[in-house]
């Protein structure tokens, strides 16, 4: 700085032949003064020594310093963000894939088995109309499989790769149906804090399941019934009517032409929604297909719980051939499962799992309780009077069971030999039901982690 102001009035000197003085007007702004001053009033000033000074940005470089670390933190900070949001990404693609993969085993593995002429004859129909755009009102008893028709009419249909939404219309509040069915802007109503996407939006390009059709009030099905006809509806709180491109797929276990009669559902929506009927028949009506279901669910629940594939006897066949099955696939899964915990090595025990069939029975169990396989762990004892396992039972038997097989394989979850293998389960549904279970493996295992 020094060797610039010198150089500066030693040209000055040159030029004017006055040593060390210049006139006012060569003072430029003192690094001291505001940039707004003008050139007239630092010369109005009159000093009497003439001040040479290189103009100075400290101020500007020291901000621009500032700015240039704010640049550099937000950086940093927008870097971890991001790691951090490509981590939680990951985690939620591999949540998504097991999660797919749940549904789609067990979507793909309940009702849609069976070997009557009454079954085949309702899966022509179901294949016929499934390539079709009509609408399709599933009827029958509680438990015969209605939902897993409705996702084998989508999973079938040209609409298979868009979304399948499902609202179960008895769960659905009156005041908040229009908004569960339609959306709402925010501010439409006390508590609509944000807008909200509805079933109808949701389904876009899809199919839209409607699940106990029948248990909508009266007063608000006049609502439904235009979006069914026009494929048209507004938003609460938005006059705007929006159009989607959706299918319909209804079920109900009501008699909805006796409810037509008496008042209780509208006759036009009956009519918009029964262009397709499909009845599926109980499973008393078909016990050609009770075995065939019971031994998938079996396979099915025997991998779940990492059980040998148990087999029916023949005197077991005949005993759930006879039994007229109330409570239809839904009882039977319930009895298959009973079954898989509490059997033994590869023989099925159905006088513990199944009371219901006492009556019967014509022979002596294929196993007696209590033989269980000396290298499973024992299940919790049933109370004498229940029969059966609580849910906290059955809970930590699944928990102890899953603990033996992981000990065997040293703690190693996936890869040759590993738990996943002996149980007959992929390894990440072994890690959620670890996590679930609340199972942690030891520090000093050998075996490898479980990522």
């Amino acid at each position: 700085m020094r060797e610039s102001l010198g150089n500066v009035i030693l040209r000055v000197v040159l030029r004017t032949g006055q040593p060390g003085q210049a006139p006012e007007t060569t003072i430029i702004h003192d690094y001291d003064i505001s940039d707004y001053r003008t050139k007239t009033e630092l010369t109005s000033t009159r000093l009497f020594t003439t001040v040479i000074a290189a103009l100075r940005a400290y101020r500007q470089l020291c901000a621009v310093e500032a700015q240039r670390a704010e640049i550099a933190r937000l950086y940093e900070e927008q870097k971890q963000t991001t790691e951090e949001v490509l981590r939680l990404k990951a985690a939620l693609e591999r949540e998504r894939d097991y999660l797919r993969e749940e549904v789609q085993e067990a979507s793909g593995g309940e009702a849609i088995v069976g070997a009557s002429p009454t079954f085949a004859g309702l899966m022509r129909q179901l294949d016929a109309v499934a390539m079709s755009d009509a609408t399709v009102l599933v009827l029958g008893e509680s438990g015969v499989g209605k939902e897993v028709i409705a996702r084998a009419i989508h999973a079938r249909s040209p609409r298979a790769a868009g979304p399948l939404v499902k609202v179960n219309c008895a769960s659905v509040p009156r005041e908040l149906f229009e908004s569960e069915f339609f959306g709402h802007v925010k501010g439409a109503f006390t508590g609509a804090h944000k807008d909200r996407v509805g079933r109808f939006a949701l389904a876009d390009r899809g199919t839209l399941f409607l699940d106990e059709v029948g248990e909508i009030p009266l007063e608000l099905q006049s609502k439904l019934l235009r979006a069914l006809q026009e494929r048209e509806f507004e938003r609460v709180g938005d006059a705007r009517p929006q159009r989607v491109d959706v299918r319909i797929v209804a079920a109900t276990n009501r008699d909805l032409r006796t409810a037509v009669a008496e008042g209780r559902f509208r006759a036009d929506l009956f009519y918009r929604l029964s262009v397709f009927p499909l009845r599926v028949p109980p499973l008393r009506d078909r016990p050609e297909d009770v075995i065939p279901l019971f031994e998938h669910v079996l396979e099915r629940l025997c991998r779940r719980y990492g059980r040998p594939l148990a087999r029916l006897t023949p005197a077991q066949a005949r005993v759930l051939r006879a039994y007229p099955w109330p409570g239809n696939v839904r009882e039977l899964e319930n009895v298959a499962e009973r079954a898989v915990i509490l059997s033994a090595g590869g023989e099925l025990c159905l006088d513990s799992a199944f009371p219901e069939a006492e009556l019967y029975l014509d022979e002596e169990p294929a196993c007696a309780p209590g033989r269980l396989h000396p290298s499973s762990a024992p299940p919790p004892s049933p109370d004498s009077n229940r029969g059966f396992l609580t849910a906290g039972e059955l809970r930590e038997f699944e928990r102890r069971n899953l603990l033996l097989a992981l000990e065997k394989a040293e703690w190693r979850v996936a890869g040759e030999g590993g738990a996943a293998e002996r149980l007959g389960v992929k390894p990440s549904t072994l890690t959620y039901q670890m996590r679930a279970l609340g199972i942690e493996r030891p520090r000093s295992s050998p075996g490898r982690s479980m990522g």
